[in-house]
């Protein structure tokens, strides 16, 4: 039954897994890679050298000058960590993804553009490009080349053009335009074989960029067109998520909806209808991660991007729209009421094969008050440097990363040691409620059912002025599940990661805790029956830092009957 006033839908539903990667799935991709290094696909990607560009488009989404500055100064800044450029091994530098996704797929030269300082700005990017041509150019490798990091590369060769184009060495010219057919060849056999989601969406959207921007470019443009409506079919739910689950990668699939844009209207020709029917439905999933601050929300590995970053691919995009509130596939639930936002993640969690980076965090929420974070997730398992070890990076992915429930130290969904998610939750349950008193979720999770014979049930309600959200976390003993002693005793622990800047101090009866926020907002929160600690945890920024911050933890032991532990957070002053 859907309620007219609000439009939520108040009837049980259930969501399920998808079906993860096979043996068949990874040996392919494993095999595709492999074929790139072999010299029939080098002589696929030789071909005519293109004169020049049909058009070159004007970036959309604006670099960032600090950055552009440093890359003048030597340095270069990514994913949290940075490098002096004379240091870096261009052919397998020594980085965290995102580092050397920023390296390869040429985004630095927006933050160079971005200076407007061309006297400057065309050697530096003259020299980093000739110093990958060198390495990259004519050798097709792993990771430079995966499709969606080439596709990028091409479209930023293409929209900063005069940078590298304006070059007096007519060697350099050609290399650089050179390049850019290659990738597009490459583009033309592997578009297709990028993961599916932003990846997918990205590579295809670089064939069409290809076409439209390359001499002769007719047909190009046409396969390309009819792949990307594939990937963006295939790639976003039927409510607007993207398949990894990650508002990070949807805000990405934004950004290249905004390339897309540019790149037509360089062109005179309005944007597909696929593409226009695919940005209307993305734009209300992403606004429905976003907290109160207008910057996303951490989840499946994502950073908490902020706000201005997020409008600029708004425009970028074209993109317009309100927050989602209730979504099914794309599996989050925005609660909103007064100047309080609660995302909570309710639904399994991705398909292995498109979830980099993917996380144990059914249940999980966070929640903001006007513009400040109270309770987060670590996040940024998906993006984090090469500073932090496998065991931390492995570790923000675990349920214990997330504000949720775990039991005997385990995770709700199992992260195998090759990195993909294995078995856990299949299904969720879920019932939401609006009426005058406020905003009502009850969900319920089967991860730990075949190991611990208990379903994880959790209900919130945020009242309706926004200044006290009650929560109840139940562990219901499963039917069918196998019998055990009566005086047998599950530990479990029950976790609230603050927000930077929130400080908290627990009461002497370890019953309650005191939040005090940045700018001296006070928050109650208080549990009834178990023991409540103060202890450390961590946060990865939008810029994929880490901060140490604070976590509330609830400490009990559940009987074969199961128990219940409620809890309330209330503003007090």
């Amino acid at each position: 039954m859907t309620d007219d006033r609000t439009g939520i839908d108040s009837e049980k539903h259930v969501i399920s897994a998808g079906t993860g990667e096979s043996l068949g799935d990874r040996m392919a991709a494993w095999v595709e890679r492999l074929t790139w290094r072999t010299p029939l696909h080098d002589r696929r990607l030789d071909g005519q050298h293109p004169a020049r560009l049909v058009a070159v488009p004007v970036d959309p989404i604006p670099g960032e000058t600090d950055l552009g500055e440093a890359l003048l100064e030597g340095w270069m800044f990514a994913g949290g960590e940075h490098h002096a450029i004379e240091t870096i091994d261009v052919a397998a530098p020594a980085a965290g993804p995102a580092f050397v996704e920023y390296l390869h797929s040429f985004a630095w030269l927006r933050d160079v553009a971005a200076l407007g300082d061309r006297a400057r700005a065309v050697p530096l990017a003259e020299a980093l490009a000739g110093g990958w041509l060198a390495v990259h150019g004519d050798r097709v490798s792993d990771p430079a080349w995966r499709p969606a990091t080439t596709a990028r590369r091409l479209a930023m060769w293409a929209f900063h053009a005069p940078l590298l184009l304006a070059s007096s060495d007519l060697v350099f010219r050609s290399r650089v335009l050179n390049g850019i057919a290659r990738a597009a060849r490459h583009l033309d056999r592997t578009a297709d074989k990028a993961p599916p989601g932003a990846e997918r969406i990205a590579a295809w959207t670089g064939v069409v960029i290809a076409g439209l921007l390359l001499p002769a470019g007719e047909t190009r443009l046409a396969i390309g067109e009819a792949g990307l409506a594939r990937a963006l079919g295939n790639g976003l739910s039927a409510d607007g998520g993207v398949v990894s689950r990650s508002p990070a990668a949807l805000l990405d699939v934004l950004a290249t909806i905004g390339l897309l844009r540019a790149a037509y209207e360089a062109r005179g020709l309005p944007l597909p209808e696929p593409v226009e029917q695919a940005l209307a439905l993305a734009t209300p999933a992403l606004l429905g991660t976003t907290m109160g601050d207008g910057g996303l929300s951490s989840w499946q590995g994502g950073l908490p991007v902020d706000a201005e970053a997020v409008n600029d691919v708004l425009i970028a995009s074209g993109a317009h729209g309100r927050p989602l509130r209730q979504s099914r596939d794309w599996g989050y639930q925005r609660l909103a009421n007064g100047a309080a936002v609660l995302i909570v993640d309710a639904a399994p969690p991705p398909m292995a094969r498109v979830a980099e980076g993917g996380c144990a965090s059914t249940l999980a929420f966070e929640f903001s008050d006007g513009a400040e974070r109270l309770i987060v997730n670590c996040g940024g398992a998906g993006v984090t440097g090469a500073r932090m070890s496998p065991a931390m990076m492995t570790g923000l992915r675990s349920t214990a990363a997330h504000s949720t429930l775990t039991i005997g130290d385990t995770n709700s969904t199992a992260i195998l040691p090759d990195g993909t998610l294995g078995k856990g939750v299949r299904q969720v349950e879920l019932t939401r409620q609006e009426s005058e008193l406020g905003s009502r979720i009850e969900a319920r999770h089967d991860g730990y059912v075949r190991r611990h014979g208990f379903h994880h049930q959790r209900t919130l309600l945020l009242l309706s002025d926004g200044r006290e959200l009650r929560g109840e976390d139940a562990l219901l003993a499963a039917p069918g599940a196998r019998p055990r002693r009566a005086d047998a005793m599950t530990p479990f622990l029950l976790r609230f990661h603050l927000a930077a800047g929130v400080e908290a101090v627990a009461t002497a009866d370890n019953q309650a805790a005191m939040l005090r926020t940045s700018v001296g907002n006070f928050w109650h929160f208080r549990s009834r029956g178990e023991r409540l600690t103060i202890e450390d945890s961590v946060w990865v920024d939008g810029w994929g830092r880490l901060f140490t911050t604070q976590q509330i933890v609830i400490h009990g032991l559940a009987p074969p009957t199961g128990v219940n532990v409620n809890w309330v957070l209330k503003r007090a002053r």
